[in-house]
């Protein structure tokens, strides 16, 4: 009789640790994750000369728009591999989007107060968060079906990585710099109201994307 339920429960463990049989539809929801921070990241690309119009910042001003982003992946690798070991891949998902959030929604602000290190705070919350999806998806996608086409599944979700990446500066364009900006020149003849005026102006466009 003991046996028997112990053979039950370590039956009953197997079947818990086992692979799930449909595994579509998750994999759908993280390839779309996959989709969105290719798109984010290479919005970055839109944001350097803009926001060097904006402040009239030097190269090495604006260049800490990609700084502020790529350093999260340093910063923010290890301590979210940690969350993983904690709670798990879905979880820390969850976790990252929410991060993303924070992110996003800080871009109103600081193009509210006209802020360049809001900016850059914001770009660092948000590149945190997709920091997190990355530590938590890849590993995850590998687990969805079977060990052998795992690498089948990785590249199909990278594949629409590379898509997001492709066409974020076309749709980012668009909705960023639909405005032609002033010249320098013509910036440094505006009044300081004017100039205010025009810096709110240009910052607010990038509220909605």
């Amino acid at each position: 009789m003991a046996t028997g339920e112990i053979t039950t429960t370590a039956g009953a463990a197997q079947r818990a640790v086992a692979r799930p049989q449909n595994y579509w539809r998750p994999l759908a929801v993280v390839t779309t994750l996959f989709f969105m921070w290719g798109f984010l990241t290479c919005l970055n690309d839109i944001l350097v000369p803009h926001l060097k119009s904006i402040f009239d910042l030097s190269y090495a001003q604006v260049m800490l728009v990609q700084f502020a982003f790529f350093s999260a992946y340093f910063l923010f690798s290890v301590p979210w591999s940690k969350v993983v070991n904690t709670i798990g891949y879905q979880k820390t998902m969850v976790a990252g989007l929410l991060t993303m959030a924070c992110g996003a929604f800080l871009f109103v602000p600081a193009a509210s107060a006209v802020s360049y290190p809001l900016f850059l705070a914001a770009l660092l919350v948000l590149a945190a968060g997709i920091t997190g999806l990355q530590v938590s998806a890849n590993p995850y996608v590998d687990l969805l079906g079977k060990p052998e086409t795992a690498s089948s599944r990785l590249d199909l979700t990278q594949a629409f990585n590379s898509l997001g990446t492709t066409i974020a500066p076309k749709i980012g364009g668009l909705l960023i710099l639909s405005a032609a900006p002033l010249a320098i020149e013509q910036l440094k003849h505006l009044a300081p109201e004017a100039l205010h005026a025009y810096r709110v102006q240009q910052a607010a466009s990038v509220k909605m994307p």
